[in-house]
């Protein structure tokens, strides 16, 4: 014989879990329905009979039962509701997923943030006013083990972020000490030392302990001479000779140093004369010291030269042709005779839009002829090129940074 079924209304199990109904999202319940409601465990129904109104009974056997039978129809069915998002999704990840095989495997390919790189508050807040969120694939491999003190060889292309991996790493373990220099960073030019000294300037923003001068050839060494008096400066970035010039002096002194950086060290160590200056440089230096290694290009021939430099390095070479491309970069060119090349080039600034174009040349004087007929069809130019005096080149240089 059939069990009868309690009453809503006296049905302690059905005034508790009538909140749960609700919260489900039934609109609206027929005056003349009864809910047929279960406790968690399981309930036993021999057989049933619910009658909704005048619609069709539902027969009901043996069956086990946790929280409620109600109407299909106004009862919200989460699991569908799940799969048609799970689809959807799904959906959108393949999409994004074929994006990001077309641009490449360069762009933020970690989910990880600066914040995981347990960095002083204020270096954040520096990376953070840069418009920095995640680290690229260059600086997650190196910036981890170069806080903690290890070597860096890293062979990366131009624009992949080499220049921060130092920048953050050097400035995470600086301890300022007062007439020391800690840091020193070297390069084989001088507007790349100038660009790197702004780099040191904008991530120790938040740092105002910390001292950054940069020094190199054309420019009077008398200048320098008196900032390493007057002034001492914690991080120290310039080029062989000038450096070398300052140490041999009495001026710099090195044995204090506790980070060796060298960028683009294929330039300085494929040259004869400026590898002769890094050396005699390196004497100058404390044998325990952290020595980090940057370059656009780095042969084999010379990789041996550059850890006779170090202890036990990381090596970082990202040798693969996709990565040495930079992430977003189109390039084109087109083959034109020596005499076309003006016409073409002035087609191309009135085809393109840009907010900034760099021209390279071969020869100072291509470089002020060019310069000259950009000025006559009205297209803003600023030449820089080696017959200048250091101060012109830098002060044209931060112009054209400026937008000026």
């Amino acid at each position: 014989m059939a069990t009868p079924l309690t009453p809503l209304a006296n049905s302690s199990i059905g005034l508790r879990f009538l909140p749960r109904v609700v919260a489900y999202g039934v609109r609206k319940l027929p005056s003349s329905a009864e809910l047929l409601l279960a406790a968690r465990g399981s309930l036993n129904i021999q057989t049933s009979l619910l009658h909704l109104t005048e619609r069709t009974a539902f027969k009901m056997n043996s069956v086990n039962t946790k929280l409620a039978v109600m109407d299909d129809e106004q009862l919200l069915d989460y699991e569908e509701e799940q799969d048609e998002q799970q689809v959807v999704e799904k959906q959108e990840n393949g999409a994004g997923d074929a994006t990001k095989k077309a641009k490449g495997t360069y762009a933020s390919i970690h989910s990880s943030g600066f914040r995981d790189f347990l960095l002083k508050p204020e270096i954040l807040r520096a990376i953070g006013d840069c418009g920095f969120e995640h680290p690229s694939e260059v600086q997650h491999e190196c910036i981890p083990q170069a806080v903690l003190g290890m070597d860096i060889v890293c062979q990366a292309k131009s624009g992949m972020g080499k220049t921060a991996v130092f920048v953050i790493a050097t400035l995470q373990q600086l301890e300022p000490v007062d007439g020391t220099v800690s840091v020193l960073c070297m390069c084989h030019t001088r507007e790349l030392a100038f660009q790197i000294s702004k780099e040191y300037e904008r991530f120790s923003k938040y740092l105002p302990q910390v001292k950054v001068s940069v020094f190199f050839g054309g420019m009077p060494i008398k200048k320098d001479e008196d900032t390493l008096r007057t002034n001492c400066p914690h991080i120290v970035v310039g080029t062989p000779g000038r450096i070398l010039a300052l140490t041999k002096s009495g001026k710099l002194k090195l044995d204090k140093t506790k980070f060796f950086v060298l960028d683009e060290c294929d330039k300085m160590i494929g040259d004869a004369d400026m590898r002769h200056d890094v050396q005699e440089i390196v004497k100058m230096t404390p044998q325990e010291k952290q020595v980090m290694i940057f370059s656009a290009t780095l042969p084999k021939v010379l990789r041996v030269v550059c850890k006779k430099f170090m202890q036990d390095p990381m090596e970082v070479y990202v040798d693969d042709e996709a990565k040495l491309t930079l992430h977003g970069l189109q390039q084109h060119y087109v083959k034109l005779k020596e005499s076309e090349k003006n016409r073409k080039l002035l087609e191309l600034l009135d085809a393109l839009e840009f907010n900034q174009v760099v021209i390279f040349v071969k020869s100072v004087r291509r470089c002020e002829a060019l310069h000259q007929l950009l000025s006559e069809q009205n297209f803003p130019s600023i030449a820089i090129h080696r017959g200048m005096q250091q101060e012109e080149r830098l002060s044209r240089y931060q112009a054209f940074k400026d937008f000026q």
